[in-house]
């Protein structure tokens, strides 16, 4: 039976790397888990829980910068930035429900090591864009450092755009530290009724590229909608624009306020308006945003009960299908073909997710690149073996 390691300083957290590199053991590397189901299955020796390296180390609101450890849960963080009308700009989706477990449960480290973001990830960047610098240990068991509580910080290599998206597989991070910015007075959201998918993508790629600084773009079944974001009289003026801009689609035009649009624009970072059945399986494509209809109607073609919608304006589709053996993973991703898009696996059965490829699948260049990577950091394999395949 796996036993578990839970650090609770630094020091015990690179004894405990340093004995399992001593040991030859593999570690199952977690904050609360509450991502534990994206990615291939893994057989460990040991858990190391990060969970006990938790709470706020600084927070510098007149900085724009919080520095937290690695187990702090996302929802202390949003709730401690909000007492300071402050915010995570890239907006962290909490994918518990999604994969089954409660809400609230994510750390927001771990949606650091998944480059997670929501909708304002087209004009606030994801969560690379946003680390700042961090302290881990790496798998020969050396605590190193990177970058700083500062942006414009020049010290060493820019690791954070390497450690983000990793998925745990390089480094075990200890304490990070995350620029913050001011949350907006006013949040309202244009919504656009009854456009087809083309109709719908056009219309946001149209909105994106105005003046008028949209921060989300989303199309759901009946409704696309087109957040604003400011003081008042800027978002009145931008929405007037908005409106006259997107006259043209014929659409029928709604618009909601500050507080259902939080919640709205709350429900789309965590994926809830998808339609999936308990047993379906959840795909994320990203893609060219005015490819996306095309991805879906060949996906359709090839499986009639699809479901999806679309954010990123278009470029980023969250699709579900019907559970079968293969995850219709061959199906998915032809549909994307050449289109320079990929797909990743976000929700699909222990099984199923053993047997296909989660994550998309490296051209050779690339994935001898990145198993380079891999060597650099964790040469023995010790950090969350096989997770991305």
């Amino acid at each position: 039976m796996t036993s578990t390691i839970k650090p609770r300083d630094s020091k015990e957290l690179r004894q405990a790397v340093e004995w399992a590199l001593n040991e030859g053991t593999t570690l199952d590397v977690r904050g609360s888990g509450a991502k534990l189901a994206l990615g291939k299955p893994m057989v460990c020796d040991q858990v190391l829980d990060l969970s006990g390296l938790s709470g706020v180390v600084d927070y510098a609101p007149e900085e724009l910068v919080v520095t937290l450890r690695a187990g702090t849960p996302l929802k202390d963080i949003e709730a401690l930035l909000a007492q300071r009308n402050q915010m995570l700009a890239f907006e962290p989706p909490d994918l518990g429900p999604l994969l089954g477990r409660p809400a609230g449960e994510g750390t927001l480290v771990g949606a650091v090591m998944g480059n997670l973001a929501g909708p304002r990830r087209l004009s606030a960047g994801a969560a690379r864009d946003h680390l700042l610098g961090f302290n881990g240990v790496n798998g020969r068991g050396e605590t190193f450092k990177s970058g700083g509580k500062v942006m414009k910080n020049v010290t060493g290599y820019d690791l954070s755009k390497v450690i983000s998206g990793s998925w745990g597989t390089l480094a075990v991070l200890d304490e990070v530290s995350v620029k913050v910015l001011p949350a907006p007075d006013q949040t309202r959201t244009l919504l656009l009724l009854g456009l087809a998918d083309e109709a719908a993508v056009q219309a946001m790629c149209a909105a994106m590229g105005s003046p008028h600084e949209v921060s989300g773009a989303a199309h759901l079944p009946g409704r696309t909608a087109l957040r604003i974001e400011g003081v008042a009289p800027s978002v009145e003026a931008r929405l007037k624009g908005l409106r006259e801009l997107l006259a043209n689609t014929g659409a029928r035009m709604e618009e909601l306020g500050t507080l259902e649009s939080r919640t709205f624009w709350r429900e789309v970072r965590d994926v809830a308006p998808l339609k999936a059945a308990a047993n379906d399986v959840v795909w994320k494509i990203s893609c060219p945003p005015t490819e996306g209809p095309a991805i879906v109607a060949r996906i359709r073609a090839g499986c009639r009960a699809a479901e999806a919608f679309y954010d990123w304006s278009g470029g980023m589709i969250w699709l579900a299908l019907p559970a079968s053996a293969d995850a219709d993973h061959v199906l998915v991703r032809s549909a994307i073909g050449a289109t320079g898009g990929h797909a990743t696996l976000v929700r699909a059965p222990e099984a199923v997710r053993a047997a296909v490829p989660v994550f998309q699948p490296l051209p050779p260049a690339l994935a001898a690149l990145s198993a380079r990577v891999k060597e650099s950091f964790d040469p023995k394999g010790l950090f969350n073996p096989g997770r991305m395949g």
